[in-house]
């Protein structure tokens, strides 16, 4: 039969045990209450699949977007965004904006230019994000509809995107490309300046 004593020490690591569990419920709970707004309303991951943004970014490289500064800053030409493939919803996509609305993209020999609303004038755009050797193909003179962006891949040869399936509303869109959290080292946090994503 237990002594009273070995009883009094089962009993006290019970209530410890007790004890325990209940601080680790409350961490649990206090965790998710935390994290799981920041996951479905502030910062959201995304995987990179294909090569349609290389030399950007490459195949299997684990993003970080940033959702909820794009609620109150709209996509600037140049910011790299993903997106809900309008045609299936459930995909989604990262591509870069290269159109506003009312404006008009033409591409023709290789080049992309842009003609702002109420103008002809075709300026041609810079983009020195895009590896020396690519040229845009395809054919493309189309007006950017209000409330939507022409969004292209960097690697124009190997990318789904506007040219194909046309502007993309703005409520497709997730949010812009903040922070490239792996391969570690190609580990980089992004700023935009003058519609140009650069590192800092």
């Amino acid at each position: 039969m237990p002594s009273d004593s070995s009883k009094r020490t089962w009993n006290h690591l019970l209530l410890d045990l007790g004890e325990f569990v209940v601080e680790l419920v409350k961490v649990v709970l206090i965790s998710l209450v935390i994290i799981l707004p920041i996951r479905y309303y502030v910062v959201q991951p995304f995987y990179v699949k294909g090569a349609s943004m290389e030399p950007t970014f490459f195949d299997h490289e684990y993003l970080l977007i940033d959702e909820i500064s794009y609620i109150f800053q709209k996509s600037e030409r140049g910011t790299v965004v993903v997106f809900r493939y309008p045609r299936d919803p459930r995909q989604y996509f990262i591509k870069r904006v290269i159109g506003l609305p009312g404006e008009t993209v033409h591409i023709r020999d290789g080049q992309v230019s842009i003609s702002r609303p109420g103008s002809t004038e075709e300026n041609i755009l810079d983009e020195p994000y895009l590896d020396g050797a690519i040229t845009t193909v395809g054919e493309v003179d189309t007006v950017v509809p209000s409330g939507s962006y022409f969004l292209m891949g960097d690697n124009r040869g190997a990318s789904l995107d506007s040219r194909i399936f046309g502007a993309v509303p703005e409520r497709y869109i997730i949010g812009r490309v903040w922070l490239r959290a792996w391969p570690l080292d190609r580990l980089t946090a992004f700023k935009y300046s003058d519609g140009l994503a650069i590192s800092y």
